[in-house]
């Protein structure tokens, strides 16, 4: 409610606008936007709903702007939030898994093993999060939208940003007036002071939970241990303090501070009878057990060397199931902990048994062999199909040379006669293509003589 209030007034002031009309002159398209979302969304790391919040509100002008749909910057803001709080140590998700893995290192005997430099370890490991950053870079700089999304787009061109038939999207407010005198400070130095005093919260909090474990206070151990919901509620109630002093010291009429503060905090209504029933039926679930059963079908039912696959899939049914990502974390991880220690506890089963230079080769080799594809996949679209099926041609050639000349590797009559008969439909698609290409060059000549000859 308290980020709904904030959202309002900001719009109230004309900040919003004047963060826009700003962009107009610096973020030239798209592309530039969604890259910029993208960007702050990698700043703002803390947690996932925190970043959701800030990087949502500071970007939405920009994204509106440019007539980006809602549904896009959602899918903007959602595949930043989660992979860069995930993959950080300094983050709520990041301590929060640390946790989780000094219990397993204990619990299998690796007591002298350092937690972080365990979770460090794991961040090449960590292909969901670095894929869904990398695919939505790829989505930002190509263009790419597909299937609904694409849908959006298209409406998002013509003005429709969100589908009206459903109502506004919650923290949207189209009917607040906004003030002629309204300046970018007034939209960054709120989510700046929002940032900072609810990250001194976080700290803070967490610092008092080690304090009365008898602990030393140390920056992981404080996010580990920090109360998430009360640094946000805090951290928020000082956001909203200093918007509302701007406004009051710009000389925004009270009527209009008064209406936004109103539509602000209803605004975010629909959000909390989403999340009341979330964490009800997250609750429910939680009591009957079902992320645990769910776990416990894979137990002896399935070959070792589908295990990896079969986990990825178990704990993306758990974490839709259960509602809670890091109930998923507490469930899947001492599971996939016990087939590390014990069920594949050999020299080559995991990366752990490597050195550093190896597993980074390993993790290397997956972005080398991914790239070329997008960018061949980038440039096919641009190719008439028969153009691409030739080229298809073009790898496998080079490659039967370089075998007999190179290689000195012996071919057989049979592979000999089957090459030949691909070079031979070679030739005459390529003799036909020719033909083609000159009867339309010949046709192209007689309609422009045609034409001359009518003028």
């Amino acid at each position: 409610v308290l980020l709904g209030m904030i959202t309002a007034l900001i719009t109230v002031s004309g900040s919003s606008r004047a963060f826009a009309d700003w962009a107009r002159n610096h973020i030239r398209n798209k592309r530039d936007a969604k890259l910029l979302t993208m960007f702050l969304g990698c700043v703002v790391f803390i947690d996932d709903y925190f970043n959701s919040l800030v990087v949502g509100s500071v970007a939405r002008p920009l994204t509106d702007r440019y007539y980006i749909s809602r549904s896009k910057l959602a899918y903007l803001l959602d595949s930043t939030a989660a992979p860069i709080c995930v993959i950080s140590p300094v983050s709520s998700w990041g301590a929060y898994i640390i946790a989780l893995i000094g219990g397993i290192l204990t619990a299998h005997g690796f007591t002298d093993t350092g937690h972080l430099s365990v979770f460090v370890q794991m961040i090449p490991m960590n292909f969901y999060a670095i894929f869904a950053l990398l695919l939505l870079l790829c989505v930002a700089l190509m263009g790419l939208d597909i299937g609904p999304m694409r849908q959006h787009e298209l409406k998002a061109q013509k003005g429709e940003l969100y589908d009206a038939s459903k109502g506004l999207p919650p923290g949207a407010n189209s009917d607040l007036p906004e003030a002629d005198t309204g300046k970018i400070m007034g939209l960054f130095l709120p989510i700046t002071v929002l940032v900072f005093a609810t990250f001194y919260f976080m700290v803070s909090s967490g610092g008092d939970a080690l304090a009365a474990k008898g602990q030393a206070f140390s920056l992981i151990g404080a996010f580990e241990n920090t109360d998430v919901g009360s640094s946000l509620f805090y951290g928020a109630a000082i956001g909203l303090a200093v918007t509302l002093a701007l406004v009051i010291y710009q000389g925004v009429e009270k009527s209009m501070i008064a209406k936004g503060l109103f539509e602000g905090a209803k605004s975010m209504l629909p959000a909390i009878y989403i999340l009341l029933f979330a964490w009800t039926i997250a609750g429910v679930i939680g009591q009957l057990e079902t992320g645990k059963y769910m776990a416990s079908l894979a137990t002896g039912n399935i070959p070792f060397a589908m295990l990896p696959a079969v986990l990825f899939i178990l704990a993306g049914l758990t974490a839709f199931s259960t509602g809670t990502s890091w109930g998923t974390f507490g469930i899947m991880l001492p599971i996939a902990a016990i087939y590390l220690f014990v069920i594949a506890d050999s020299a080559t089963a995991d990366l752990s048994s490597n050195s550093a230079n190896l597993n980074l080769l390993l993790v290397s080799a997956a972005f080398i062999t991914t790239l070329p594809l997008l960018c061949f996949n980038a440039a096919a679209v641009r190719l008439p199909l028969s153009t691409l099926g030739f080229f298809q041609y073009i790898g496998p050639t080079i490659m039967f040379i370089l075998g007999i000349t190179l290689y000195g590797e012996q071919v057989d009559s049979a592979t000999l006669t089957t090459f030949m008969f691909i070079w031979l439909a070679i030739l005459v698609f390529s003799l036909d293509a020719l033909r083609h290409r000159r009867q339309h060059r010949r046709s192209l000549r007689e309609a422009a003589l045609i034409t001359a000859v009518q003028e």
